[in-house]
């Protein structure tokens, strides 16, 4: 069985949903601690000519909290508001915003939830059929750090393959993993490119952008456009 295990993040980039769909079963990692201007309450879309920053609000964020600790602040609905600013001329915005609506606008207040929430909602979308399951949920030794808590959490699951970012390498020790008969594998994304208006090609945006340029059939092509190394 492949396992992945991620903190969950705000809208993330293609890779993040290619590692989802490379697996049997995908961990959303909400009991580690909240790390400050990194990517799960935040991430890139198109500007008027580049990337454009969006930023959800977090409160009682501290990176001496886990990230199911943090609550959901009030900016949602101007975060929506600007994403619908910078793409209601996409060709795909009248079946995306709908979906983004549903998820920017859902009442959850503790963050790892919330965006739990749009993950899975993206995968449905997506029809990717990856068990999807929380970190804190699963019965585990959580006195464990690091890459000791990842074994830890693939003995649960029973793994036989962990699959992770390609980001990663220098956190894992194959050797570690193999001494537990453990796979260890990096998935390493092919190059993507597709039209953005009549704009210079911008790479490395959010998912929002990915499914705003491309529909359903072209995003699952893009899923598959990996390799493991």
């Amino acid at each position: 069985m492949t396992l992945a295990i991620m903190q969950p993040y705000f809208f993330p980039y293609i890779g993040y949903w290619q590692l989802i769909s490379a697996v049997d079963t995908f961990v959303i990692y909400d009991d580690v601690n909240y790390i400050k201007q990194g990517w799960i309450n935040r991430n890139n879309i198109l500007g008027s000519d580049t990337n454009q920053l969006i930023s959800l609000q977090v409160i009682g964020a501290s990176s001496f909290k886990l990230i199911n600790e943090v609550e959901v602040g009030n900016n949602r609905s101007k975060t929506l508001k600007t994403i619908e600013l910078n793409y209601k001329k996409s060709p795909c915005f009248e079946s995306i915003f709908p979906l983004l609506q549903e998820m920017l606008q859902c009442e959850e207040k503790n963050l790892a939830k919330f965006l739990s929430f749009s993950i899975r909602k993206i995968c449905t979308y997506l029809e990717i059929k990856t068990n999807v399951s929380i970190s804190s949920e699963l019965v585990k030794n959580n006195k464990l750090k690091g890459q000791d808590k990842i074994l830890d959490i693939c003995q649960t699951v029973q793994a036989t393959q962990y699959i992770n970012a390609i980001g990663g390498q220098e956190l894992y020790q194959k050797e570690k993993f193999f001494q537990q008969n453990l796979e260890l594998s990096f998935i390493k994304s092919k190059q993507l490119e597709y039209p953005q208006f009549k704009l210079p090609f911008v790479a490395n945006l959010s998912i929002i952008d990915v499914l705003m340029f491309n529909d359903k059939e072209k995003v699952k092509q893009h899923l598959t456009r990996y390799e493991l190394v």
